[in-house]
């Protein structure tokens, strides 16, 4: 019997309609942590518990704070895509992956080259003044001392999802088209515990869903292959299509 490492190299090979679902595991080989594992942010003692801390109503009353948090522990600006990221970008340049829909707002995606990506809460790389809606880029972010402000007066927030606040229904829409089309759905790096993100997967029609996860997830039993392994060496070897040599960037 063929293990679900060669059976997904041969899905892989076989369809030209695939569909990449992510969370923050699909991250982790690049060095930044996940949030629900043993050693995830979750995890972690500070003052506040972080799901206070990254949300909406702390955000406006407390944003020193916040940024304390924020760039020390949400920004990566030195990670770099890894195996994962750019296997993807390589089967969306040969035709085979459609989409990638992602629950992490560190860039690695686009900066491995893919395009097509689906940034459900958002990017750290886009940040934008709260009062004139002036866009600032990650340095900024990076660059102030204490709160970012823009020259108007405004309070400079990321482009990102706190708790509290709903996700762009445009994108949710993207997504949602993008999976119920999709011929093999490759979800991988996620729990499946964050709703509403995590529900996407129930807009899936076809016949071919794929899980890589190191721990088990509630839809283990509705997948045809489930793979507890990296994900990064996972995805290099199995889009390494006849005739090539591995993925460059």
């Amino acid at each position: 019997m063929k293990d679900g490492h060669e059976r997904l190299k041969e899905v892989i090979k076989e369809s030209d309609n695939i569909v990449f679902f992510g969370g923050a595991g699909v991250s982790t080989e690049s060095g930044i942590p996940d949030f629900r594992s043993a050693d995830g942010l979750y995890n972690m003692k500070y003052a506040y518990p972080p799901e206070t801390i990254l949300s909406h109503t702390f955000f406006l009353r407390h944003a020193s704070e916040f940024y304390s948090f924020y760039r020390d522990k949400l920004l990566h600006p030195g990670a770099k895509p890894n195996k994962a990221h750019i296997a993807l970008a390589g089967l969306e340049r040969q035709g085979k992956l459609k989409a990638v829909v992602t629950q992490n707002v560190d860039g690695l995606h686009i900066l491995a080259g893919s395009v097509n990506v689906i940034e459900l809460h958002g990017s750290a790389y886009r940040n934008y003044c709260m009062l004139c809606g002036k866009s600032y880029s990650l340095d900024y972010i990076i660059s102030s001392d204490d709160v970012p402000i823009c020259p108007c007066g405004g309070t400079v927030k990321p482009d990102v999802v706190l708790f509290e606040e709903v996700l762009d229904q445009q994108l949710m829409d993207r997504a949602v088209q993008a999976i119920r089309k999709a011929e093999v759905l490759v979800v991988g790096g996620t729990s499946l515990n964050v709703y509403p993100a995590a529900g996407l997967i129930q807009h899936y029609k076809g016949n071919m869903l794929v899980l890589i996860n190191k721990t088990e997830t509630a839809y283990d039993r509705y997948a045809n292959i489930v793979i507890r392994d990296s994900i990064g060496e996972t995805l290099d070897k199995a889009a390494i299509m006849p005739g090539m040599h591995g993925w460059k960037q």
